[in-house]
């Protein structure tokens, strides 16, 4: 399989090129338009001049398999439009674009065209977060909180904040049919958000603090007198009476233990597959995050 890489930013060299890279029968070529940084990840990863590729056009004409997209989010767009239109099955980061115009035309386009379009949601894939999937989820609590960076409220939601946003969405055990939002916006930056979802008989809360002291990651889900928690998705602890604790293993990679593997995988075995991948659930996660933004600047300095 001829697979591109397209922009070699940090996700990619740390998370994505360590699986792609050991992927038997994967030819990988990259693409980015400084040519400093292709030489270096190229030489890091032993890819061959004849696979490295400083524009798009280049990139297209191996006839690619599939592609990766780890641009910045500002050119998903035009990135992804022109694989679409080339037929060519992508797995985009999320966000799929900061406007939802973008993301809701793109998504259309690769279905009309019968083109997979992925979106990269890795925490659905991380053990620790799917071993929820199979606890009691009356209230689910998520917290990603940072520290000294409050931000846009759009890049916020977009690029943080949607991680929280779609998880809460993949743990809800039914329709969701009540949305509240609540957030400080301080001259402009966001600083706190609190995102409530409701359905029958559940109630689920996603929270970030960019000024909370400590980068911290805690999901957990509750029901029926049993507690699961899941820190900084590694260490699963499950309260009923007496906690018990499971870590991740030593050698456990961190690209296993946040799901990035397993999400990669998964979207290669479909291309091998000829099976058409829908974005149409991802799109639901941008337009609750739409939802977001706008209360979010509806509230202002509140």
């Amino acid at each position: 399989m001829k697979i591109g890489c397209i922009g070699l930013g940090d996700i990619a060299q740390k998370a994505y090129l360590p699986v792609l890279t050991t992927q038997p029968g994967v030819e990988l070529h990259l693409q980015t338009r400084t040519p400093a940084t292709l030489a270096r990840v190229a030489g890091v990863h032993h890819v061959p001049d004849a696979r490295c590729h400083t524009d798009l056009d280049a990139l297209l004409a191996q006839n690619l398999d599939a592609a990766f997209v780890h641009a910045p989010t500002a050119v998903h767009p035009e990135i992804v439009t022109r694989l679409v239109e080339a037929g060519v099955p992508t797995y985009v980061d999320k966000p799929i674009a900061y406007e939802l115009a973008d993301s809701q035309r793109l998504v259309k386009l690769a279905e009309e065209r019968g083109v997979s379009l992925a979106v990269g949601f890795n925490r659905r894939y991380a053990p620790g977060y799917a071993q929820c999937a199979d606890h009691p989820r009356e209230l689910i609590l998520m917290q990603k909180n940072r520290v000294g960076l409050p931000e846009d409220p759009r890049t916020l939601v977009l690029d943080d904040f949607i991680h929280v946003v779609d998880t809460l969405r993949f743990l809800a055990p039914g329709p969701i049919d009540d949305v509240g939002v609540r957030a400080r916006v301080v001259d402009g930056l966001m600083e706190h958000v609190v995102l409530q979802l409701a359905g029958d008989g559940f109630t689920a809360l996603g929270v970030m603090n960019r000024l909370s002291g400590s980068t911290e990651e805690i999901l957990e889900v509750s029901g029926q007198d049993t507690k699961r928690q899941v820190v900084n998705l590694a260490d699963v602890i499950d309260h009923k009476g007496q906690p018990t604790v499971r870590r991740r293993g030593d050698w456990v990679p961190v690209a296993r233990q946040r799901g990035i593997e397993q999400v990669v995988l998964a979207f290669l075995d479909a291309v091998r597959a000829g099976k058409v991948l829908s974005a149409r659930d991802a799109l639901a996660t941008h337009e609750l995050c739409e939802r977001v933004v706008l209360a979010a600047q509806g509230q202002g300095g509140a």
